[in-house]
């Protein structure tokens, strides 16, 4: 029977703990870049909302806010800042939706900051954005998800009353409960965004 010195010994040892070290890493990475599918789920269910038209229509990458069902740049060249007081948001869009002019209105009535804008991003990268502390306002999670699921504006797209011409704007294609549903879900699962696919 051969006997190791006491190197072989120590190289021996030195590389079982190194292959059980990498595995243990390996199998970390693995939890670390999963999500499970309940939470996965209710991540899209809430993305199939916030990329819907109601959401993205005042989230501009232009700084214009868009509006109607083909989110056509707004009437009478309206700007985040078109430097007229005349032209504030809230000239228009009172704190609820006039059925008679079709202008829909809700508290709050305002575009989202130019940090925020959503337009032309995908669910993944409008995510990341919404979770990124130095663009949303300084929200934790906790802070978002009250945001999503409590704040009037943002609740305005179940509600969002009819068009100039009297027709019914187009809700947001889940249910609001099954909505707040999700975002809470999202992020009592840890707000894990899932891998592009």
């Amino acid at each position: 029977m051969k006997v190791f010195s006491s190197w072989q010994s120590i190289t021996l040892l030195v590389f079982i703990v190194a292959l059980v070290s990498f595995k243990t890493i390996s199998n970390d990475d693995e939890v670390i870049n999963t999500i499970n599918p309940e939470a996965q789920a209710a991540f899209h269910t809430m993305m199939d909302v916030l990329t819907h038209k109601r959401c993205v229509n005042c989230h501009p990458n232009d700084n214009i806010p868009k509006q109607g069902e083909d989110s056509h740049e707004h009437r009478f060249s309206i700007t985040r800042s078109n430097g007229v007081s005349a032209t504030n948001c809230n000239t228009c869009h009172q704190s609820s939706n006039n059925d008679y002019s079709g202008v829909p209105g809700a508290p709050e009535w305002s575009l989202a900051p130019a940090v925020m804008a959503w337009e032309g991003l995908d669910r993944f990268e409008i995510a990341r954005l919404m979770i990124d502390k130095s663009k949303n306002g300084n929200r934790s999670v906790d802070d978002l998800m009250h945001h999503l699921t409590e704040h009037e504006l943002v609740l305005w797209a179940w509600n969002p009353g009819v068009d100039a011409e009297g027709n019914a704007r187009e809700l947001p294609p889940v249910s609001k409960e099954d909505y707040i549903k999700a975002v809470k879900k999202w992020v009592e699962e840890g707000a894990i965004i899932p891998e592009e696919k």
